[in-house]
């Protein structure tokens, strides 16, 4: 059994408003197949179709005020009520106490520990792996929980060789923004088809975006069209090149942004789920919120049929 997760960074079930939410107008086929027809909104509630269930999340948690990237991710990386724990929402990056929480019950860290193979698939530019070995940038709460497990991020020679993507999946924004000309150069669906095939050499593999968010605090809705246009083509490449019976492919973020556009604010709205494959009945089975993920996962991997 294999589970890959997509995660983006940002997005949650917004209004059916085409002039401040990119999932109400984007052309997202595959997207849209994934929840019975419906486009990805607070008004789409748990869908059941032939491939996969989408689950409308909660990212709040039961805490006051605006989920935050530090704790929505540590949340669903741990397991634990981060935001509740620690007494507030926190982000982007994680706080000392977060940190802790992390160090400790990383999902990461706890399958390797137990012999399983878990593993970020992002590479990162060296520039930020050298801030962030000489403590001058602080790893986001996926990354420290990546880390924890003992292996290093994927590099720029790990990309040069296809064994992983960068954040925005295809290496163009590299080749076009950080000059790195020789980088191997595909389209968003073959992208996917390498995330699938990288996948399967893991247990548990993880890939994160993080330019959603972005758009969300100071992007254009252009911008959140182009973006969820270009993820619709990579996840088609994903499932072109997947085996509903050997794993499950589960896409999920930490809170709300993007899909409100109207504001540069989170949101307190859901986020949305999406569990692919033949055992996604038992993967969203109470799953409600972001501390349903590590033990949804745990399910998969460790219990047997």
């Amino acid at each position: 059994m294999t589970i890959l997760t997509l995660f983006l960074d940002g997005v949650g079930l917004g209004a059916d408003d085409a002039e401040s939410n990119p999932f109400a107008t984007a052309d997202t086929p595959t997207l849209i197949s994934l929840a019975n027809g419906k486009r990805w909104l607070a008004s789409t509630e748990q869908q059941v179709s032939e491939r996969a269930i989408f689950a409308p999340t909660d990212a709040r948690l039961g805490v006051a005020g605006y989920p935050q990237s530090g704790t929505g991710q540590a949340s669903l990386l741990t397991g634990l009520n981060v935001p509740q724990l620690i007494g507030r929402h926190y982000g982007p990056k994680p706080e000392v106490k977060t940190r802790e929480l992390i160090a400790k019950h990383s999902y990461f860290r706890r399958l390797t520990e137990k012999g399983k193979s878990a593993r970020l698939l992002t590479a990162y530019p060296p520039r930020l792996l050298a801030d962030f070995e000489r403590g001058k940038t602080l790893r986001s709460s996926i990354q420290q929980a990546a880390y924890e497990s003992g292996h290093a991020h994927f590099t720029l020679e790990d990309l040069r060789r296809r064994r992983a993507l960068t954040a925005e999946w295809t290496t163009d924004s590299w080749r076009r923004h950080l000059r790195f000309s020789d980088l191997p150069q595909y389209a968003p669906r073959d992208a996917g088809r390498l995330l699938a095939r990288l996948a399967r050499q893991y247990d548990f593999a993880f890939h994160s975006h993080w330019q959603t968010d972005r758009i969300g605090h100071r992007g254009a809705l252009s911008e959140g069209i182009a973006i969820l246009e270009r993820f619709d083509a990579v996840l088609a490449g994903v499932l072109d090149n997947w085996d509903d019976e050997a794993g499950l492919v589960v896409i999920t973020s930490d809170h709300g942004n993007m899909e409100d556009l109207s504001s540069r604010r989170h949101t307190l709205n859901q986020v949305p789920t999406v569990i692919i494959g033949a055992r996604a009945e038992v993967f969203a089975q109470d799953f409600k919120s972001l501390i349903d993920f590590a033990p949804a996962c745990d399910r998969m991997l460790f219990v047997t049929r």
